[in-house]
């Protein structure tokens, strides 16, 4: 099956296609085929994008969807507030239905942004059937997902197990509990679990306090040995210039997820000093308690806060680092990769004319610039509108999830959030 996108403004994010002010781009087999300015394909399905960018699908390194419900709850909480109502008030009243419900739909949300790939960074697993409906909600949304399993408690070596038989290798991640809330062995136990499984990993460290290793969770893990190039430490504040000089030697990634890190007291985000330690960050939302759901909003705060990056670097942290950073074929419109690609919509007021495109991408693009999506060269949004979901349904059923959960924890007495 071929689809011949033509006449679209082409930000490849592959330095040797560069950008085309008009041009195609041939998808063929769920794979980009070919780009340039002019390309004749026979028998192809041809979709018009003038007036369209066409990019690479956006990838989030990080999302704890299961909080989809409670969106915008936590816009004004600290840390600490979040940790006790997110996970010391809601967590302990979901039950599978509200899980899976969460995850779908938070995946559609994200998709509906231009988020090809998600990795879900689960960590409300009370009890397995909650991480069964966790993954259970990723499949029945289109689009890549990958499941970080953040298990909790003694031994958590069986359900680790269990799960990576539901799951190909490369749709399942394994959610370190430390260096910052468990001991350097523990953390050592789980790195050695995750690499006989064969599975990358992702861990928490940010600047909040109360690391267990002092204020060097990182250098605990080198001495270790624990790092390599399928490591990816989430947030990062607070770690010092030799620490991602460390990271960086291992080879691993850096998940940054402005928004949350600014609003709950992290510390600045590590992105320009990432970059200069020769780590190449990714974005991330974090979570739609506290932050919105799409990266453009991510890629316009890293932006922001920090004015040593371009928006060229920012938009590569938001496709092709984290392509690289979740082992996905994407990130770019080169030839042979994964078609994960979205169109936006250049003739909407808000951004209308485009002059630059990655610079409007980055300093003024929406969700609701998102035309279309596709996903391996199946199109899975047009015209603005997801296919094959039927959304009303959802809705409801998610209202009456968030009304149990939040009946059932008393979520809006002041005293049991923020105490």
């Amino acid at each position: 099956m071929k689809t011949l996108l033509r006449g679209g403004m082409v930000v490849s994010m592959d330095p040797a296609l560069g950008d085309l002010p008009r041009g195609d781009v041939l998808v063929e087999d769920g794979r980009i085929a070919a780009v340039a300015p002019e390309i004749e394909a026979d028998g192809a399905e041809v979709v018009d994008a003038t007036g369209k960018i066409v990019l690479p699908g956006f990838v989030d390194t990080h999302r704890h969807t299961w909080q989809t419900a409670f969106r915008g709850l936590g816009a004004d909480w600290t840390f600490d507030q979040y940790r006790v109502a997110a996970h010391g008030t809601l967590k302990p009243h979901y039950r599978p239905e509200d899980v899976y419900l969460g995850n779908l739909l938070g995946r559609l949300e994200a998709l509906n942004s231009g988020v090809t790939t998600m990795l879900d960074w689960f960590h409300c697993a009370l009890r397995p059937e909650n991480a069964d409906a966790a993954i259970a909600g990723l499949h029945d949304a289109p689009g890549h997902s990958i499941f970080c399993y953040g298990a909790d408690g003694p031994d958590i070596a069986p359900e680790i197990r269990r799960v990576r038989k539901l799951l190909p290798g490369e749709d399942m991640v394994l959610g370190l509990r430390g260096p910052v809330i468990s001991t350097m062995d523990e953390t050592a136990a789980d790195v050695l679990l995750a690499r006989e499984l064969g599975l990358p990993v992702s861990v928490h460290v940010h600047g909040t306090g109360g690391w267990r290793h002092g204020d060097r969770p990182i250098a605990g893990m080198a001495e270790r040995g624990l790092l390599d190039e399928r490591t990816t430490v989430v947030h990062g504040n607070g770690l010092s210039d030799d620490q991602l000089g460390m990271l960086a030697e291992a080879g691993a990634s850096v998940s940054v997820s402005p928004d949350v890190e600014l609003k709950m007291g992290f510390g600045p985000p590590v992105t320009g000093r990432a970059l200069a330690a020769g780590i190449r960050p990714t974005l991330s939302v974090d979570d739609c308690l506290s932050a919105g759901g799409d990266l453009f909003g991510a890629m316009r705060t890293a932006l922001a806060v920090d004015r040593g990056l371009t928006t060229r670097t920012v938009l590569e942290c938001a496709t092709v680092n984290g392509a690289l950073a979740c082992e996905r074929n994407a990130g770019s419109l080169t030839p042979g990769k994964d078609a994960d690609l979205v169109l936006l919509d250049a003739e909407d007021l808000s951004v209308f004319p485009v002059n630059d495109p990655v610079g409007t991408i980055v300093s003024a693009g929406h969700p609701g610039l998102v035309d279309s999506v596709y996903v391996a060269g199946k199109p899975v949004k047009r015209h603005g509108r997801l296919l094959g979901v039927d959304l009303p349904p959802l809705r409801a059923r998610l209202l009456e999830s968030r009304a149990r959960i939040a009946g059932a924890s008393r979520i809006g007495q002041e005293a049991e959030v923020t105490r």
